[in-house]
C-alpha cells in the first residue's frame, strides 16, 4: 500500500480557524432529548413533591407520596445502607451534568461562506460522496472509498496492477481542489491510500 499526504493550501490562515470555531460552535447538535427528558422527569417529580407538601400543610394530603412512610424510613436507615444508592444518584447527576457541558459531535462539516453571520454546513455524507466521485474522476482508478477522520481525509482508491504511483498525486490533487471548491472549513490533510487490484 502506497500513502501521499498532502497539506491542504491555506489551512494555517487565522481568519479560517476563527470561522472554524465559529461554525462548529453554531453547527454542534443541541442536547434536547437528554434535555427533555431530565426537564420532564425534574418538572414531575418537584410538581407531585410540592403537591404534596401543600395539600399535607392545609390538612387535606393527596395521598401521591407516601410522606409518613417516607419519613420512617428516613429516621431509621443509617448511612451505609444508602451509600450505595446515594453514589448512584451522585453517578447520574455527574452523567446528566456531563450530557449538558460537553457538546455532541456535529454531524455536518462547515463551509466557507462570504458573509460572517451565515453559517452553512455539508453532510459528512454528501462530502464522503462528492469527494469519492472526485477521486473517481481520475483516469484509472477502479473504486474509491472516503473517511472523515478527525485530522485526516482519508481516500483509499483501488486501480489495476499496472497503475503507476503518480495516481496517488492525482487523486490528492482532485480530491484537494474538490475540497476547495465545496469550500469546507477543515484543516484536515488529505491522505491517499492505493490498493492495487489482484489480477
Amino acid at each position: 500500500m502506497t500513502t501521499l499526504q498532502q497539506k491542504l493550501p491555506g489551512a494555517a490562515v487565522t481568519p479560517r480557524h476563527t470561522g472554524l470555531r465559529r461554525a462548529n460552535l453554531a453547527l454542534r447538535p443541541a442536547r434536547t432529548v437528554p434535555g427533555v427528558i431530565v426537564a420532564t422527569t425534574l418538572a414531575a417529580g418537584l410538581g407531585a413533591t410540592s403537591a404534596e407538601v401543600v395539600s399535607g400543610l392545609l390538612g387535606k394530603p393527596l395521598g401521591w407520596i407516601p410522606v409518613n412512610e417516607l419519613v420512617e424510613l428516613a429516621s431509621t436507615t443509617a448511612w451505609p445502607e444508602t451509600s450505595t444508592l446515594a453514589l448512584l444518584m451522585a453517578a447520574a447527576g455527574a452523567v446528566m451534568l456531563l450530557l449538558a457541558i460537553v457538546p455532541g459531535r456535529s454531524r455536518l462539516v462547515p463551509v466557507e461562506t462570504s458573509d460572517p453571520l451565515i453559517v452553512i454546513g455539508i453532510t459528512r455524507s454528501g462530502l464522503r460522496r462528492t469527494l469519492c466521485a472526485a477521486a473517481q474522476q481520475v483516469a484509472g482508478v477502479d473504486k474509491a472509498r472516503v473517511r472523515l477522520r478527525r485530522r485526516t481525509i482519508e481516500v483509499t482508491v483501488v486501480t489495476r496492477a499496472e497503475s503507476s504511483g503518480t495516481m496517488l498525486r492525482q487523486v490528492g490533487t482532485g480530491v484537494g481542489d474538490r475540497l476547495a471548491g465545496v469550500g469546507t472549513l477543515s484543516t484536515c490533510e488529505v491522505v491517499v491510500r492505493l490498493r492495487r487490484k489482484a489480477v
